[in-house]
């Protein structure tokens, strides 16, 4: 009871962050509210959630690494694809290397195994945070394209090299030559598992949706599944399970373009991950804050670990490695522009310094550096307790609480009145698109009507009902085929179009509550037509 207890108690928590961060007018990140909610359970109520670093790393990597995946703007990622290489391996290099061996020469009661393994659980960036304050804050898109691939790589890579430290820390010993066969196994093994399961998943679930039909809620499940079975397989045969669900996620986004899923399966799913990626995300802050009081309360047995006895050294060396980040962050950054311009044969320009800066400032740590960080062993082989576990939990939650208090206050600066190259339209793409596909929405409604109507008495009713249909049709290509000017005019009529509409179904909405609430209408007819008017309701929003 008191562990279901206390899971319930997080989800509130969750929840009430979100209210929280509505209310107040600064451009504050829900995770730090999250944090902040944690804290105070763990302060008020005599609860400790230990967690179990494999379990937790099961439960909530492998679909947060997946959804990203998934949803992430492939085309985007291609595109910018070397900047992103750039900086989600070779900063990450970059980074355990640099950032280890400062660790360990700043605090040299830290083992350097272990020192490593600090530095690359801060490695990883988490674009879930930079969303959270890009709701207050607008970031341009292809700024948020490149940190999104950058994190969804450098998560993976990150805790790869979390991997070969922790190892490092178990054995005392690390070969150069055994660890870059070893990760040329784990890496492209991990990805060639979490792609190839997926396929043949994806495959298996299409041809028995084909030959016997299709149910929703198991189309549903198996998109939840897959991520943990591609994860799990991977770390049986000794592969990276985070690349493989990362791999499992890009393939995804492969195999559903075939469109094979209904329409109505497709919304419930992606609402279903709407909320585990809004649950999972937040418990991982809200268990950071709820960790924090017991972190502080040994945190004089932590700084003598570090030779000192005062426990301001703590701020400090919080305070150092979050700027030896964003000086090493701001350094690459900086060079993989001025690299970008080389490549396109513009050597003499040089990168303007507050879109580093803001890309720089956006690189915040979040869910994936506490939850690699909690995955540090809780002992060594030989059952002594392993070195330094604490501080490095320490330290890793004052570089996310402190990257996020950074992000919120110097983003919108950076970003005010900052001028960015100008952005690929795509609006030119939608209307061939739009226009293509209600072409071919005529030529069907044409076929189904004359196969309706062959050989019955009332064909003019089948004609004049298939004319009304294409009329709507004929009237969005009107609106998409002629000059810039009248499409732009044609998609100003549609906004304008879509506020009354949007109107009107909430009033038809509300008077059927209406009608339900004084037994003027069974709740079974109700239901049917409350779904229909969401899911009309649901098109127009997502069109704007």
């Amino acid at each position: 009871m008191e562990t279901i207890t206390i899971i319930l108690l997080l989800l509130l928590a969750v929840i009430l962050s979100g209210i929280f961060s509505r209310m107040v007018p600064l451009p504050l990140p829900r995770p730090l509210f999250q944090i902040a909610l944690g804290a105070m359970i763990g302060l008020a109520a005599d609860w400790r959630v230990t967690l179990d670093p494999e379990i937790f790393f099961l439960l909530l990597l492998p679909p947060l690494l997946f959804l990203d995946g998934w949803r992430i703007p492939r085309e985007e990622l291609f595109k910018d694809g070397k900047t992103i290489v750039e900086l989600a391996l070779g900063l990450v290099v970059a980074t355990v290397v640099g950032m280890g061996f400062f660790i360990h020469w700043m605090v040299p009661a830290m083992p350097l195994a272990v020192a490593f393994g600090l530095a690359a659980v801060v490695s990883p960036t988490d674009p879930i945070a930079v969303s959270a304050i890009a709701q207050r804050v607008s970031i341009p898109k292809r700024m948020m394209h490149i940190l999104e691939g950058e994190s969804l790589l450098n998560d993976a890579s990150g805790l790869v090299c979390l991997r070969f430290a922790i190892a490092a820390a178990l054995t005392g010993a690390f070969s150069v030559q055994d660890a870059a066969l070893n990760f040329l196994w784990v890496a492209f093994g991990g990805i060639a598992i979490g792609a190839g399961f997926t396929w043949i998943v994806s495959r298996a679930k299409s041809w028995v949706s084909r030959h016997y039909g299709e149910e929703g809620g198991a189309q549903i499940l198996i998109s939840l599944l897959i991520p943990f079975g591609a994860y799990l397989l991977a770390e049986h045969l000794h592969c990276s399970g985070i690349l493989a669900a990362v791999a499992a996620g890009l393939t995804m986004g492969f195999v559903e373009s075939t469109g094979e899923l209904e329409g109505s399966t497709r919304i419930r799913r992606n609402t279903v991950w709407d909320m585990i990626q809004f649950s999972a995300n937040g418990v991982i802050f809200v268990l950071l804050g709820e960790q924090l009081p017991a972190i502080l309360a040994s945190s004089a047995e932590t700084v003598r670990a570090t030779g000192h006895q005062e426990p301001w050294w703590l701020a400090i060396y919080v305070i150092a490695i979050n700027l030896g980040l964003a000086a090493l962050r701001f350094l690459w950054v900086w060079a993989s522009l001025r690299l970008t311009f080389f490549r396109e044969g513009d050597w003499r320009s040089t990168p303007n310094w507050r879109i580093v800066a803001a890309i720089s400032f956006a690189g915040v740590r979040g869910a994936i550096t506490l939850a690699g960080v909690l995955t540090l062993p809780l002992a060594m082989n030989d059952g002594s307790p392993f070195p330094a576990r604490d501080l490095a939990i320490f330290l890793a939650m004052g570089v996310i609480i402190v990257s996020l208090l950074a992000a919120s206050l110097g983003l919108p600066l950076l970003l005010k009145g900052l001028e960015m190259p100008a952005e690929h339209d795509h609006k030119a793409a939608e209307d061939a698109a739009r226009v293509k596909a209600a072409e071919a929405a005529i030529a069907e409604i044409e076929k189904v009507q004359h196969a309706l109507a062959e050989g019955r008495s009332d064909a003019d009713l089948y004609v004049s009902t298939a004319s009304r249909i294409m009329d709507g049709y004929r009237q969005r290509i009107e609106s998409r085929v002629g000059s810039p000017e009248n499409n732009a005019l044609g998609r100003r009529a549609e906004e304008i179009e879509r506020r009354p509409r949007l109107a009107a179904l909430k009033a038809e909405r509300a008077q059927i509550f209406r009608m339900v609430r004084k037994r003027e209408l069974d709740s079974e007819p109700a239901r049917k037509l409350i779904r229909e008017l969401d899911l009309l309701e649901a098109r127009y929003t997502v069109a704007a």
